[in-house]
């Protein structure tokens, strides 16, 4: 068995600019575990333990819907938390593109023929950058450290391909292995 996800990697200046933005809210934020800026992606479709013969038939599934898939440019601007600030438990940076929710759509049709369960709950694109350890402690000084970066533009990113990742936990932080990209549309960008 593997874990495994379903993701797509930001622009590196986007990333240094999300590493600043955390290097600065590090001595304001308390009791939160950051999350490494290699590690810092969008998830598309979290599939969770899967066996290693499942990679193929996945990887032929999300082929041939991401084929003809256009590519596309989404922007990360600001920051959140989910589920509220007043019990914290993800600390976000926000992702916009007409796209996102028809890619993510797209992949989960792919998959539910293989028996990923589709999801519940509205599929709402951001990047996790750090989540609390106890949400039963909200410092009132989160809202005031978050209010600077809540409109603060990190910059777009293209779209160019969705990857199969293998994640393996550590103490130290996941580690990440690429299993598999898919290229979107070549001769389309949106």
């Amino acid at each position: 068995m593997l874990r495994a996800f379903i993701a797509v990697e930001i622009a590196s200046e986007i990333i240094r600019r999300i590493a600043a933005a955390i290097d600065e809210l590090r001595p304001q934020v308390k009791g939160i575990r950051w999350v490494a800026p290699a590690n810092i992606h969008l998830t598309v479709k979290f599939l969770g333990d899967i066996e290693e013969s499942q990679i193929e038939p996945i990887a032929q599934a999300l082929t041939e819907a991401l084929r003809p898939f256009p590519r596309c440019t989404i922007n990360a601007k600001g920051l959140g938390v989910f589920p509220s600030v007043k019990r914290p438990r993800v600390l976000w940076v926000g992702l916009h593109g007409n796209q996102l929710i028809s890619l993510a759509v797209k992949v989960a049709s792919a998959l539910a023929p293989l028996g990923f369960m589709l999801e519940e709950r509205a599929f709402t694109p951001h990047l996790t950058i750090g989540r609390w350890r106890q949400t039963d402690r909200a410092d009132r000084s989160l809202e005031q450290a978050l209010g600077k970066w809540r409109d603060f533009e990190f910059g777009p990113s293209p779209v160019d391909e969705v990857i199969l990742f293998q994640s393996v936990l550590k103490p130290a932080g996941a580690i990440y292995t690429r299993l598999n990209v898919f290229t979107l549309g070549r001769d389309q960008v949106l």
